[in-house]
């Protein structure tokens, strides 16, 4: 069964600002969030609900709610700047 993805607002405009190579990769990574979204390599942030995975320099930060089978896309940046305002 797939996952439904869904992006806060600020996440979806952080993607669209990523150069069209990377935006891609990071495109094609969540999307295989909807299949699995705890994969191999992901890890868990400690003191709040969120995962995070990376792609090259750019991380996804996400909430997963197991009971809707829904994936949240909270933050998509580089580590320097991303972990500011969880």
């Amino acid at each position: 069964m797939a996952w439904e993805i869904l992006f806060r607002r600020s996440a979806k405009a952080e993607l669209e600002t990523l150069p069209r190579k990377t935006k891609l990769r990071v495109a094609a990574a969540i999307e295989a969030l909807s299949l699995e979204p705890r994969p191999a390599g992901c890890i868990k942030l400690q003191g709040i609900q969120y995962w995070r995975i990376g792609v090259g320099d750019v991380r996804i930060i996400y909430s997963v709610e197991d009971g809707r089978l829904v994936v949240i896309i909270i933050r998509i940046g580089h580590p320097r700047e991303v972990y500011r305002r969880l």
